[in-house]
């Protein structure tokens, strides 16, 4: 049986983040991914005739543990283009054109008053379970959006964009989601908004995450698959076993594991998991819906068109130009709230909920990544459900014996985003340490 310090279980931001620390702290660490590559749920791979992002995508100076490491290896920003039409279906249901001035105007009320009380329900973005969240985490989305007084037209506006946040459906998402992300924008919309959907990795997230894999001193195990942690032994002599589907067994001082709340069940722990994780993990966390690449002909106007949460498909952008022996066309990127609605090989149902942004677009090929069907993710970026929030997080975040939890799911201030599980990593790799070595 192999023994090391540490074994991480999983190779995304967050395990490489904790593997990186703790190696290079002078401890032996194991990375065990199940994927034939590193990233996790991000993915940069080469379709429709380009590198495309099939999972996280946007970054941003705010969000201040991504941004930590963009420096530490060089990684610089490129601007996703800025939209000169905006398409967004009315009160009616029918389709509106104008432009992105004009569509800013119209959600800019209600945008403010969906989150007008943020700075008293979380005074604090690092702190996003005090203040009066407390008492306002048991409220979805929709029922924040049925209790304000918007005009019919603004309503249906600033709906479809939350959904395009969130990615599921209003009912199912709890407040907490949009107050904690301007929380941490420190209470400014417009710049969540810009923070969540704006500024890509030059060289994008394969690029990044390589560089800080290189980093890493100890082993990087690709294509194993854990299927048990069992921990044994008490004070200095307290470990954990790891079994993997090919045989192995390792043993280890201390494992962290980096799999989402959706995802951690593909593992038998023993003893069994903290309830926290068994109850949340069966009851999912909120996030449900798609992010979809199209191909369509010709060179399309820059637009954004914004959908209705009960579309396939709620958010397409155009976002790259290309040229080939066919002639020219446009790359496209759509965001749908519920991945069940949408059958990317019926390629004249991808057309059809195209057709309900902006009739004319030509769709000739479709490309996606399930990350809902996905046992090793289970979910997209994680918005919780209401209650979710305050009655979980803290505990989420604690050790359970020699197991440790790190995942953007149980981070404090980017929890979904990147930022959060580079945080979490580091939150782990830390107490890890301070275990092994307390000197």
């Amino acid at each position: 049986m192999q023994s090391v310090d540490v074994v991480v279980i999983g190779a995304g931001f967050a395990g490489l983040i904790a593997s990186r620390e703790l190696g290079r702290a002078g401890l032996e660490v194991l990375t065990l991914e199940a994927r034939d590559r590193i990233g996790g749920r991000t993915w940069t791979d080469h379709r429709l005739g380009r590198d495309l992002e099939m999972g996280a995508n946007w970054v941003h100076w705010v969000q201040p543990h991504v941004w930590a490491e963009m420096t530490r290896y060089s990684r610089g920003i490129v601007r996703s283009p800025r939209a000169e039409e905006a398409s967004w279906h009315g009160a009616d249901g029918t389709p509106r054109t104008g432009t992105l001035e004009e569509f800013m105007a119209l959600i800019d009320e209600g945008q403010q008053l969906v989150v007008d009380d943020v700075r008293e329900a979380m005074p604090r973005g690092v702190d996003p379970t005090n203040g009066a969240i407390r008492d306002l985490d048991r409220l979805s989305l929709q029922d924040r959006f049925d209790a304000l007084d918007l005009d019919p037209e603004a309503r249906a506006a600033n709906e479809s964009v939350w959904v395009g946040h969130v990615n599921a459906p209003l009912d199912q998402v709890g407040l907490s989601s949009a107050l904690r992300w301007v929380a941490a924008t420190g209470g400014h919309w417009q710049l969540m908004h810009e923070a969540s959907a704006t500024y890509r990795v030059v060289d994008g997230m394969r690029g990044f995450t390589d560089a800080l894999a290189g980093d890493i001193p100890g082993e990087i195990r690709l294509n194993t698959t854990v299927i048990s942690v069992t921990q044994n032994g008490a004070g200095s002599d307290a470990h954990a076993v790891v079994e993997t589907a090919d045989g192995a067994r390792i043993r280890a001082r201390r494992v962290i594991s980096t799999l989402p709340v959706n995802a951690i069940a593909g593992i038998r722990f023993e003893p069994a998991l903290p309830e926290v994780w068994r109850r949340q993990s069966t009851e999912t966390v909120a996030s449900q819906g798609t992010k979809v690449w199209l191909r369509a002909k010709g060179h399309l106007p820059r637009f954004f068109a914004y959908a209705s949460q009960h579309h396939p498909l709620s958010v397409l952008k155009a976002e790259f130009y290309e040229t080939d022996e066919q002639g020219d066309y446009t790359v496209l990127v759509a965001f749908g709230p519920d991945h069940t609605r949408i059958d990317l090989d019926d390629l004249a149902g991808v057309q059809a909920a195209v057709d309900a942004f902006r009739p004319g677009i030509e769709v000739t090929e479709v490309t996606a990544h399930d990350w809902m069907t996905d046992p090793l993710s289970r979910t997209t970026w994680m918005t919780h459900r209401p209650g979710q929030l305050t009655r979980d997080l803290a505990e989420l975040q604690q050790p359970d014996g020699a197991v440790h939890f790190a995942t953007t799911d149980n981070a404090d201030l980017w929890g979904g985003f990147i930022d959060g599980a580079i945080e979490s990593g580091l939150r782990e790799a830390r107490r890890v340490a301070e275990a092994l070595l307390p000197h």
